[in-house]
């Protein structure tokens, strides 16, 4: 295990019914805050109407700005940014999934730069500031909700790029209520399911030894998932299921499971690539991505796949055959992820070879660069993976 600080400062309401609640959460950091959201779904729903009353029952001024679609664009955060300087607001609500609350995000800090946003995304600047924001979380699957990471797209040239590990983008707090994801289409909860696996997994395939502390801690969050998946997809309803996935996909990227390990990231780093050109679901692109990541990368580390097959997939050990039993575990993994209508090939979504190499070049920079902490993948790695992913 290696040396590590953790901290986490976003305050957890998680149940039934704690929206409305959200303006007395809200009151705490000014009297104008800006509402945040995507398309018509809140609004249908009901939750607009909630978040709106109690918004104004706490003497809030509501500013609204709507629009956000998946893989957030810079330009409504741009947009977002100007709002929030004429408008003077105080406060961010962010009401809907990851791409909604990585934008709010976005415009916090972006208010208080002279420079352009865009800055904290190519490494060119790091926030040191930012306004207050709050979540209301309706899709378990990107863990922003309380995280100190945002992910956005810059339509010129269709980058889409993270800016991570920044305490002041922590959310001061965020609503958690397994009611809010009822009305998610099956697609939307496998995206969903697909990313908050990804994060495990992005921690869990390390070459840090001694961690069997948080081995264990993602491996019960990990098969947590997975027994309450198929709940889900069978009765969008069930209470109980989502929020057993809800909390396990705010601690699968809360930073508390990596604390005293390296982390990867390459996959998705690849799988950024393949949503910010063809602006695929992430979920779905981690789907079609990890498998082939996976059967790339095994042979660096055999005994921890052999793990993550045992001990995840409950497959049974051949311990004369390390690799077929952990060829066993990442089919296992395929079957799950079919199970829920996700794609396993970029066949299978009408994604051809064409651009292989430049999205190998775009995610590693140049061709000397290499990305991933499990395995150091150069251009021409990851152009393999794709291959694999075809």
């Amino acid at each position: 295990m290696i040396n590590f600080s953790f901290f986490n400062g976003t305050e957890l309401f998680f149940g039934k019914g704690q929206e409305n609640n959200v303006g007395e959460y809200c009151a705490k950091y000014g009297k104008k805050v800006l509402l945040h959201y995507g398309g018509g779904s809140i609004k249908s729903s009901g939750l607009y109407g909630r978040i709106v009353k109690s918004l104004s029952e706490s003497g809030l001024e509501i500013v609204e700005l709507p629009g956000v679609k998946p893989n957030p664009r810079l330009s409504l955060v741009r947009e977002g940014i100007e709002i929030c300087r004429n408008e003077k607001i105080d406060f961010i609500l962010a009401v809907g999934g990851g791409s909604t609350i990585d934008s709010a995000k976005a415009i916090a800090f972006g208010v208080l730069y002279d420079g352009d946003v865009w800055d904290f995304y190519t490494g060119k600047a790091s926030p040191e500031r930012s306004l207050p924001v709050g979540t209301v979380l309706t899709i378990p699957a990107a863990g922003s909700e309380s995280s100190p990471s945002t992910v956005l797209t810059n339509e010129d040239g269709w980058l889409k790029r993270s800016c991570d590990g920044h305490y002041c983008i922590f959310p001061k707090f965020s609503v958690l209520n397994p009611e809010l994801a009822f009305t998610l289409p099956k697609n939307q909860a496998a995206n969903g399911i697909s990313d908050i696996m990804a994060h495990l997994f992005e921690r869990y395939f390390t070459r840090t030894e001694n961690v069997e502390l948080t081995d264990r801690m993602m491996e019960a969050v990990m098969k947590t998932i997975i027994n309450n998946a198929g709940a889900v997809m069978k009765n969008p309803e069930d209470y109980d299921a989502w929020a057993e996935i809800m909390l396990g996909g705010t601690y699968a990227h809360n930073n508390s499971l990596n604390a005293g390990r390296a982390s990867d990231w390459a996959s998705h780093m690849i799988e950024h690539e393949l949503s910010g050109i063809y602006d695929i679901p992430h979920g779905e692109g981690l789907a079609i991505v990890f498998p082939a990541w996976m059967k790339y990368t095994m042979k660096t580390d055999i005994d921890r796949f052999v793990q993550f097959a045992v001990r995840v997939w409950n497959v049974e050990n051949d311990y004369f055959d390390k690799e077929k039993t952990a060829l066993a575990g990442i089919a296992a993994y395929e079957r799950f992820l079919k199970s829920m209508g996700l794609p396993l090939s970029l066949s299978e979504i009408n994604i051809g070879n064409d651009r292989f190499e430049e999205m190998a070049l775009k995610a590693t920079g140049d061709d000397s660069f290499a990305v991933g902490g499990f395995q150091k993948l150069k251009a021409n790695d990851i152009e393999r993976i794709l291959d694999l992913a075809e």
